[in-house]
């Protein structure tokens, strides 16, 4: 079930009515009636693969009992294991089986030897990196004993479906949504308008600025070889705008859906194109995603201890298995590599946590300096995102090499409607830089301190979505 489709418009109030008034009484079974609807919505899509998360919320609850239950350093081992292979086993299957098939007769190609790969017709099943990621992150936890285990069934089947981030996140890590299953909730009305106003922020991130630069990427990188350079990088710059709302839009639904029914899901954007190098982008983008690689792969090789070599190693790994983890083809891997790339001169000159406060700070407007940052960050974040975009290899170099063509300096192709949207957009987040997301409201708000402003944005924000929202797309990481 997509967040911007009809079916959700009358699934929301209708869930919503039922868990507040029929179902409030008791937790446990308002947890049951989460996970039940929460089936449901992701049953939506394709109701052949619910075996497939109720197998692998089975097995990690299982895990974290056992592992509760001794204190053996193999057995606990043996436990951790069987986790990490279950899930990663799943992944490994639907997302990546046919990438090694094809990589393995490849290699036999280079030596001479010859034969069709075998490959498997396989559908890859919805949300399936991101709640093998949440799962295996409780029996991760549990196993290093920062969590105790639960017995409480429900609310684990619950924590792992919970509908508004099953399928793109946020990655929840059970040390923070878990306990919210576990604790009586109670209606916040403050609460609920702020998670309104964060879902309609997210819709018009969605389908007014994704979906509309979606129409213009697609047409451009489909017939790339038939455009001039200038609009080749105009489209890549939709791109990554495209990318942006369409995720960031995602989460700040998911976020406000989960608002609606008492819980906090944790922050997954931070306006990560005011950026002033490539290290603060990744604490501000898929913060979930990035910290979760952080905790448990990065930090384990190591982190930033040990020798030069050591940090360069264990930086290269992080990017490249992260771009990896985005999909099965070698585009995601080099995008992955090119972040590492770009982080290591912050690395190596320990300018990696420079930047931690809030951009333009004390000022309306980014200074020069700050200004000049933004735009290299976000120049080579673009540069990055077009291997990201691209269908091959040979693809993205073309594309990058007609960029760099004197074709460049053309008029390029424009759709200055969706401009327009790119520019209000800006501007709302940049005033908003300093709040959770860009419609957050307080009483010292800079852009909605008045009350005439606050209206005139909200019928601004839903008549956009009516008349100018675009044909409706997917989210672009259901496919991850």
């Amino acid at each position: 079930m997509l967040f911007n489709s009809i079916e959700f418009a009358i699934f929301l109030p209708l869930v919503f009515l039922l868990y507040w008034f029929i179902f409030n009484k008791k937790l446990k079974v308002q947890n049951a009636f989460l996970v039940v609807v929460s089936y449901i919505f992701y049953g939506w899509w394709d109701w052949r693969f619910l075996s497939l998360i109720a197998f692998s919320s089975l097995v990690d609850y299982l895990v974290g009992i056992g592992l509760g239950r001794t204190e053996d350093v193999s057995k606990r081992k043996g436990l951790l294991l069987l986790s990490i292979f279950v899930n990663l086993g799943f992944l490994g299957f639907f997302k990546y089986f046919n990438f090694f098939s094809q990589g393995f007769a490849d290699a036999f190609t280079l030596l001479g030897y010859k034969f069709n790969p075998f490959q498997l017709n396989i559908i890859l099943p919805v949300g399936i990196s991101f709640y093998t990621f949440q799962t295996l992150s409780y029996s991760i936890d549990v196993y290093k004993k920062k969590l105790q285990p639960t017995k409480d069934i429900v609310a684990f089947f619950a924590y792992v479906s919970f509908f508004p981030q099953l399928v793109a996140g946020p990655i929840e890590r059970a040390t923070n949504l878990l306990p919210q299953f576990q604790s009586f909730r109670r209606f916040d009305v403050e609460s609920a308008k702020d998670g309104l106003r964060q879902i309609l922020w997210g819709l018009f991130k969605k389908i007014v600025i994704a979906d509309n630069c979606a129409r213009f990427v697609n047409d451009i990188f489909g017939n790339y070889q038939d455009h001039s350079g200038s609009t080749l990088l105009v489209a890549a710059i939709f791109f990554a705008f495209q990318i942006y709302g369409d995720f960031s839009g995602y989460s700040d639904i998911a976020i406000g859906t989960a608002r609606l029914f008492g819980f906090s899901l944790m922050r997954n954007f931070a306006y990560p194109y005011f950026s002033r190098d490539i290290a603060e982008f990744w604490r501000r983008w898929h913060i979930s995603l990035s910290t979760w690689f952080r905790d448990y792969v990065y930090i384990p090789l190591g982190g930033s201890r040990g020798s030069k070599w050591q940090q360069v190693r264990n930086t290269f790994i992080i990017f490249i298995v992260s771009g990896f983890w985005h999909g099965a083809n070698w585009t995601f891997i080099t995008w992955g590599a090119l972040n590492a790339i770009f982080f290591l001169p912050l690395l190596l000159f320990k300018q990696n946590r420079k930047h931690l406060d809030m951009p333009g700070k004390h000022t309306l407007l980014p200074l020069p300096g700050e200004f000049f940052s933004m735009l290299l960050t976000f120049t080579l974040t673009t540069l990055a995102w077009i291997f990201f975009r691209a269908e091959s290899m040979s693809m993205a170099f073309d594309y990058i090499n007609k960029i760099f063509s004197i074709s460049l300096f053309t008029m390029p192709e424009l759709q200055k409607k969706t401009l327009f949207f790119l520019l209000f957009l800006l501007g709302i987040e940049w005033l908003q830089r300093s709040k959770q997301h860009g419609l957050q409201l307080d009483t010292i708000s800079t852009v909605f301190k008045y009350r005439t402003i606050r209206w005139l944005t909200y019928y601004t924000l839903v008549f956009a979505i009516i008349i100018f929202g675009a044909e409706r797309q997917e989210f672009i990481y259901f496919q991850f």
